[in-house]
């Protein structure tokens, strides 16, 4: 018969393996958030007990079940337009700073990680559209990020609800989004302008490709890392960048703590973070 129990030493072997495949550290705390999961995909992969699924998931050679149970232990809370006076220090501050460097005439290349359903890369597809006059003269690249294959998927979906719409201007609902029988649909035009990719930033094999960015959105992710995770995606983010390019974090999160590597900016809308102009 099979045991559902996950023991305390079970917790510990799940919590601390989860970490070196995604970054992720769950606390104590959240035991109880992690066993609810546990359990579920013990169930439906019809282990007997907690060992036999724990073996499963780190021998499996496809990594399948791993991609199942991370889309279950990942938060994806989100909405359009959020931490808005980031998008505006964008397009008042950030871009024109970084245009005024261009001279090659290249694409803007902007990278959002983690995407979550798609509110955030899609608010500044809008954003620019709506408030940045520079969009007629420059060609922009969007690509947004999650280790949640899940999430990406309704990402390119674009179908969201009303919570997810409920800080946007009523023009610019009705001037990019469709109303239907589950909510509101984004545009194609907008769904086209993004690329949405699946990454595991504690994976160099992930995000080695990821080069030549001009400006990185990375909120409200490290706060569920420790210290050594946080200064890896801190060197990942430095490596992704153009130099002179930017990165902002969250509200609660700060550069400053995690890595030596970034200036500090002041701008008036909002502190961000820039990789130098010339290698330190």
């Amino acid at each position: 018969m099979a045991d559902p129990s996950i023991s305390e030493l079970d917790f510990e072997k799940f919590r601390e393996f989860f970490y070196r495949k995604t970054g992720i550290q769950f606390e104590p705390s959240k035991r109880y958030f992690v066993d609810k999961r546990l359990l579920e995909r013990i169930e439906l992969t019809e282990s007997h007990n907690f060992r036999s699924y724990f073996t499963m998931l780190r021998f499996e050679a496809s990594g399948e079940e791993l991609q199942h149970l991370t889309n279950l232990m990942t938060v994806n809370e989100t909405y359009f337009f959020r931490e808005e006076y980031q998008f505006q220090c964008l397009v008042k501050s950030i871009l024109p700073d970084i245009t005024s460097r261009k001279r090659n005439g290249g694409p803007i290349r902007i990278w959002a990680i983690p995407s979550s359903s798609g509110e955030e890369p899609y608010s500044i597809a809008i954003y620019l559209l709506e408030y940045w006059a520079g969009i007629k003269d420059w060609d922009i690249e969007i690509i947004s990020s999650d280790i949640d294959t899940k999430i990406l998927a309704q990402a390119r979906q674009g179908q969201y609800t009303e919570r997810s719409v409920q800080h946007l201007p009523e023009t610019i609902l009705r001037k990019y989004f469709k109303r239907n029988a589950e909510g509101y649909q984004i545009c194609n035009d907008l769904r086209d302008a993004v690329e949405f990719t699946r990454v595991n930033l504690s994976e160099r094999a992930d995000t080695r490709a990821y080069r030549d960015f001009d400006v990185i959105f990375c909120r409200n992710l490290l706060i569920y890392f420790d210290d050594v995770s946080r200064k890896t995606a801190a060197e990942t983010f430095y490596d992704a960048l153009k130099p002179g390019g930017y990165i902002c974090l969250g509200h609660s999160e700060s550069m400053s703590r995690v890595s030596s590597l970034y200036k500090v900016r002041k701008f008036p809308e909002a502190i961000v973070y820039q990789k130098p102009l010339e290698p330190r």
